[in-house]
């Protein structure tokens, strides 16, 4: 089995198990706080509002509704086709499209760059969940996406969000029960060091036009009723003449 065979095979489980209810996975935070404020920090750097937006890692769906009334065509994208049947279902409406897509197969980007043209790209916390191996590949299936006058917009958990995230995990009473089907399914969220978050991005080809940091709303939270926030950065990234 392949890498990217593994990681695909993991993510089908975890969506297969995942509630179906808008916010009953970790991450899946009201629109409002977390594509809703990256909205104001990407929107500044588009070229092109008009462009096709891609949800890169679209999971459920529930951004890539919110994007797609904000934005013309918007493509919900993900490699799980357990993720695109929830995300299909609470979209009746068919707002956006949805696309099986391993990016990291950069055959697979490119393919709907022919299709598309150049899209900006929203992608938040997939490639500090990748394989080692797949990382690079992602990046370049990122910079194809995105083309000549794309731009995307990447959130990834900071380094000190492991610690967090393994305190939450190995905590007495156990790990919070939107937690724990993440580590039970092998997938391995905060693995990447923020040094190399840019190298990657760089060696595609792309280059970081604005970074900040601002933490990951999760819907799980603490004991003291206090919301799990994970710190991350933010990068917005496209080709420069």
């Amino acid at each position: 089995m392949s890498v990217t065979s593994r990681y695909r095979e993991a993510w089908e489980g975890f969506w297969r198990e995942a509630p179906g209810e808008q916010g009953a996975v970790l991450w899946d935070a009201e629109p409002m706080l977390t594509a809703g404020a990256h909205l104001a920090l990407f929107e500044p750097h588009l070229v092109d509002h008009g462009l096709p937006l891609v949800d890169l890692g679209c999971g459920n769906g529930t951004q890539t509704r919110f994007l797609a009334d904000r934005f013309p065509h918007v493509i919900g994208a993900d490699l799980s086709a357990a993720a695109l049947d929830h995300a299909r279902r609470a979209d009746p409406a068919g707002q956006a499209t949805y696309r099986l897509l391993d990016a990291a197969e950069t055959g697979e980007a490119k393919t709907l760059h022919a299709e598309l043209g150049d899209a900006n790209v929203y992608m938040r916390g997939v490639l500090h969940q990748a394989d080692p191996d797949d990382r690079q590949s992602l990046a370049d299936g990122l910079a194809a996406l995105v083309g000549e006058r794309g731009r995307a917009f990447l959130v990834e958990l900071s380094e000190s969000a492991k610690p967090v995230l393994l305190g939450l995990a190995q905590s007495p009473a156990g790990p919070p029960p939107k937690l724990a089907p993440i580590f039970r399914h092998g997938i391995a969220p905060g693995e990447v060091t923020d040094d190399a978050v840019p190298l990657y991005l760089h060696a595609a080809g792309l280059t970081v036009l604005a970074v900040g940091e601002m933490p990951l709303i999760t819907t799980e939270y603490r004991s003291d009723g206090t919301r799990i926030e994970l710190p991350s950065k933010w990068l917005v990234v496209g080709r420069t003449a």
